[in-house]
């Protein structure tokens, strides 16, 4: 099997990260419901250097996983220094697993040194604002990842889940690296958002890449382009974003070595002008 650095074609993120634009999420290394641990350490630790051996070198996590699993698992596996990870923070668990927006900059910069502490990194690569909080302007929420960025604890800055607005908002405070967005071939309400960080070189790294095992009225024209290539939909789904933009970094997760290998064989797939047209429509 070929790997990423054989098919994949790269992106520099900040300018100067050079990943390969197919990455690993690691939500779902955690326990059911994206809480507590896995079943199997063991197994995760495979899924892990899998991923490193296919040319994965964009890992994608969040202190929210878990909370605090994910990170700790990561750390726990050896993830290599040449291995971009990026984490996330402000977004709060309750324990029967709800997500809670929390944007206080005081919280941002704590949330972060605890993030620091369980990847056992000193300086984060890519820290991520996980939600914009109504009750807290983002302005004041960027300034605190801001000050991380100048202090040298974390190396670039995105955001997630913002709109057109908020993302501009977001770049009057600090230059932001990332945007991550809920986007697929069958969920383009991003679009607009996408468009800015094309013309501005920022990367956008879809979450929910598969759309989340639901492609909905895409399915048709999915099943048909994949059968056409001896591929599976979720192959073609992973192949159109990747033709979509030069900045899109899609992040599949998994807890399945199967399906990692299917997931990178994507990255190998190429699609006709015709066939990006119909799967765009």
């Amino acid at each position: 099997m070929r790997t990423l650095d054989d098919t994949c074609d790269t992106f520099d993120i900040g300018g100067d990260l050079t990943v390969n634009r197919l990455g690993f999420g690691a939500m779902r290394i955690t326990g059911p419901d994206i809480l507590g641990e896995p079943t199997d350490v063991t197994e995760v630790h495979r899924l892990l250097d899998r991923a490193l051996d296919l040319g994965v070198d964009f890992v994608d996590t969040a202190d929210a996983y878990g909370p605090g699993t994910s990170e700790r698992l990561l750390a726990a596996a050896g993830v290599p220094d040449d291995v971009v990870v990026a984490t996330k923070g402000g977004l709060l668990r309750t324990p029967d697993g709800d997500w809670l927006r929390y944007g206080d900059p005081d919280y941002l910069r704590n949330a972060a040194l605890c993030s620091l502490d369980r990847l056992g990194v000193d300086t984060i690569d890519l820290y991520q604002y996980h939600a914009p909080d109504a009750d807290v302007p983002i302005e004041e929420s960027m300034a605190a990842l801001a000050d991380l960025r100048d202090r040298g604890l974390v190396r670039h800055v995105g955001v997630s889940n913002v709109s057109v607005d908020q993302l501009e908002r977001a770049r009057d405070v600090v230059p932001i690296a990332t945007v991550q967005n809920e986007y697929s071939v069958a969920d383009r309400t991003h679009d607009d958002v996408l468009d800015v960080c094309e013309d501005r070189n920022i990367g956008f790294v879809p979450y929910f890449p598969l759309g989340g095992g639901d492609l909905g009225e895409k399915a048709a024209v999915l099943d048909e382009v994949a059968t056409a290539h001896d591929a599976t939909r979720r192959q073609v789904a992973l192949a159109w974003l990747l033709e979509r933009s030069p900045v899109v970094l899609p992040i599949p997760g998994t807890s399945s070595v199967d399906h990692l290998e299917s997931n990178v064989a994507a990255a190998a797939l190429s699609l006709t002008d015709d066939e990006m047209a119909r799967l765009s429509a």
